[in-house]
């Protein structure tokens, strides 16, 4: 046994430091730190200090990471501008961004990329957009459908699976809603397809096309 070691370990706790603090000062794994420091009874003062520390440690932790988010992304967003002024005269970069800009998620809180729509003509569309302009691999592909209990779920599902060019085994389960109706008022409704892509870096590279698209327009406006 490590007696020196020992003695110092319970000397600093006893003066109300910290096991992080302690593991840092003294060679000894943490699983035997607290074999050596169980009895060790802190007073109210000490515990009030000690938690105190934690809490400014997460917070000072917390602070870091989102000043690292926030320089993350705005060099995500500058670079995309520079994209944006290279590509913006090719028509499906164009149309494909209009297309995402009106009808995707443009929530900040989740960064996630997703585009919900029962037109399938729109739907080929910003699959054609994902996958020749933003290279998106395949595997990052996400599909939930929502759809009517009057439907056949493995037929729309097939049907979706065809039009978007995405295998079933990336299908999430698809929700279907309840309905009072007997029978399908339009025979070519085929629910809704929501294409998901989980990349924040994608979702904030999006938001600098539309930054850039936003300043041309406003630019051209003032000429």
């Amino acid at each position: 046994m490590k007696l020196t070691e020992k003695n110092e370990a319970i000397k600093l706790r006893k003066g109300g430091k910290s096991y992080g603090y302690i593991l840092k000062n003294i060679a000894v794994s943490k699983s035997t730190l607290s074999l050596w420091l169980r009895d060790i009874e802190l007073t109210e003062s000490q515990k009030s200090i000690l938690l105190k520390g934690r809490e400014m440690s997460r917070y000072a932790a917390a602070k870091k990471k989102q000043r690292q988010r926030i320089e993350k992304t705005i060099k995500i967003i500058e670079k995309a501008k520079k994209e944006f002024r290279q590509s913006n005269n090719n028509p499906l970069f164009l149309s494909g961004l209009m297309l995402y800009w009106a009808e995707g998620d443009k929530s900040d809180l989740h960064e996630q990329v997703k585009f919900t729509n029962s037109d399938p003509n729109m739907i080929n569309l910003i699959m054609r957009w994902f996958r020749e302009i933003c290279k998106v691999p395949e595997k990052k592909f996400r599909v939930t459908l929502h759809i009517h209990n009057l439907h056949c779920r493995p037929k729309i599902e097939n049907y979706w699976s065809n039009i978007t060019g995405i295998p079933l085994s990336q299908f999430y389960k698809t929700q279907v809603k309840p309905t009072t109706l007997r029978y399908r008022r339009n025979p070519l409704y085929n629910g809704t397809c929501a294409v998901s892509i989980s990349s924040k870096d994608f979702f904030r590279k999006i938001k600098g096309w539309k930054i850039a698209a936003i300043e041309k327009m406003t630019k051209n406006c003032s000429l």
